[in-house]
């Protein structure tokens, strides 16, 4: 059986117990053991991180310990997978560069707040978003700093009118995939909140982004 590691906390306002209580829900219907922490603490056992096939972070800002940080960026490495979405994996120690590099891109704005917006799908053969429509969110619009070495799946474009004009046209990655090491990582900068997991799109790119990175 597969085993996954969902960890939450940091900043409430992404419901990460809520968010990660749905991810949970889903590893289980695929046939993962999951272990649910609000601990970073499993980060540094190297015995426990080597039989997972998963970690999903679910920690927006905060602070990591430099042996937490090692230790899951070792993992990873070695080829634990690592999935997550919008704050909980991409707005997390923003001090931490070397998290940054593994996760492959960092939040900066989200300007308008929550705003309609449409998803594009951009590589329709993936896996993760094979058959799935382009489609809209309405939720925050994430602006972020990414790595050009990310494999984009999936884009979103700015249009006028928020309170940052001058990136109007503007066309963002939203769903990417890359790899640290030989593990595999998946990030959708959807997910603002549990709200967006009903969005079936939504949700269903996220199943599909964890079970790809899964070794």
């Amino acid at each position: 059986m597969k085993k996954a590691l969902i960890v939450w906390g940091g900043w409430d306002g992404h419901e990460p117990k809520e968010c990660g209580e749905i991810a949970a829900k889903v590893l289980t219907g695929e046939g993962f053991e999951v272990e649910v922490s609000n601990s970073m603490s499993s980060y540094c056992d190297a015995e426990k991180m080597k039989a997972l096939n998963l970690v999903v972070p679910i920690w927006t800002m905060g602070a990591i310990e430099p042996a937490q940080e090692n230790g899951l960026i070792a993992a990873v490495m070695a080829g634990v997978g690592l999935a997550g979405w919008h704050g909980g994996m991409c707005d997390a120690f923003r001090g931490n560069t070397s998290y940054q590099f593994m996760t492959g891109g960092q939040w900066v704005a989200h300007p308008g707040g929550c705003v309609e917006y449409d998803v594009n799908i951009t590589d329709h053969q993936h896996p993760i978003t094979r058959g799935i429509p382009d489609f809209k969110m309405n939720s925050e619009q994430y602006y972020m700093h990414t790595d050009p070495g990310n494999k984009v799946l999936a884009t979103t474009t700015f249009h006028k009118g928020y309170e940052a004009p001058w990136v109007e046209g503007t066309v963002m990655p939203v769903v990417w995939t890359r790899h640290w090491g030989v593990g595999r990582v998946f990030y959708s900068s959807l997910g603002h909140c549990a709200k967006d997991m009903a969005v079936p799109e939504s949700l269903e790119i996220i199943r599909r982004g964890m079970l790809w990175a899964a070794r």
